[in-house]
C-alpha cells in the first residue's frame, strides 16, 4: 500500500473557498467550519466513521444559501480522496457498510474503480423540501443529499451506490447515508494483507 496516504487540495471560486485535508489512515480526527452548522455534522461523522483524519474550512456565500458551499466543499472532498489513494496498490477496492438509525435503514457500497458512477436510491419524497436548521443559522436543505454524493463520487473516481431502505425522520435519513458512505470507503480503501498490487486484472485503477 502507498505509504502517506494524505492530500490537501484547495479550490476557490467567487462562491466560494475550501481547503480540505486528509489522512485516509487517521483515527477519525475531523476540524470542521463550512458555515453550516448540519453539513459540519455530517462532515464530522463522515471523518470519525470512516476512520480519516480530516480538516475542512470553507467560507462561501451562505447569506444565498449553502448549496454553493456544500456543492464545492464535496468537490474538494473527492478530489482529496482521489489525490490520497494514489495508485490505489494493497487496498481491498471494494467495501458496503449497513447504518441503521432509529427508524432509518441505509446502505452504500463503493468500487474504487477509477470510473466515476453514481446510484441513489430510496430517499422519502419528503427529503426534496426539508430543511434542517436555521434557526438561526444556515439551513441545509436535504434536496442536495443525492447531489453531495454525486459530486464526491465524480472527483473521487469511484462507483457509489447509496440507498434508503426505508426511513422517516430527514435527520436520520441523511446522517446514516453519509454514515454509511463513509463506513464503505473506509472498508473499501483499507490494506488488504492478502493484495500486494493494484486490485485490478487491468493492472491499473
Amino acid at each position: 500500500m502507498t505509504e502517506n496516504r494524505t492530500a490537501r487540495v484547495e479550490r476557490t471560486t467567487r462562491e466560494s473557498s475550501v481547503v480540505v485535508e486528509i489522512d485516509l489512515d487517521g483515527t477519525g480526527s475531523t476540524e470542521i467550519s463550512t458555515g453550516v452548522p448540519f453539513f459540519d455534522h455530517m462532515l464530522t461523522a463522515f471523518g470519525a466513521h470512516g476512520s480519516f483524519d480530516l480538516t475542512v474550512r470553507a467560507t462561501g456565500d451562505v447569506e444565498i444559501e449553502s448549496h454553493h458551499t456544500v456543492e464545492d466543499t464535496a468537490i474538494v472532498l473527492g478530489q482529496a480522496i482521489d489525490q490520497a489513494l494514489g495508485d490505489k496498490r494493497g487496498i481491498r477496492r471494494f467495501g458496503d457498510a449497513w447504518i441503521p438509525m432509529d427508524e432509518t435503514l441505509a446502505h452504500a457500497a463503493v468500487d474504487v474503480s477509477g470510473r466515476p458512477y453514481f446510484v441513489h436510491t430510496g430517499e422519502p419524497e419528503h427529503l426534496l423540501t426539508a430543511v434542517i436548521g436555521g434557526n438561526p443559522g444556515v439551513a441545509y436543505n436535504t434536496v442536495i443529499n443525492k447531489h453531495v454524493f454525486e459530486t464526491l463520487a465524480i472527483n473521487a473516481r469511484i462507483a457509489l451506490h447509496v440507498r434508503v431502505l426505508y426511513g422517516r425522520d430527514q435527520h436520520h435519513i441523511t446522517e446514516a447515508q453519509y454514515k454509511a458512505v463513509a463506513r464503505a470507503l473506509r472498508a473499501a480503501t483499507e490494506s488488504d494483507p492478502r493484495a500486494t498490487g493494484v486490485p485490478s486484472t487491468k493492472g491499473a485503477l
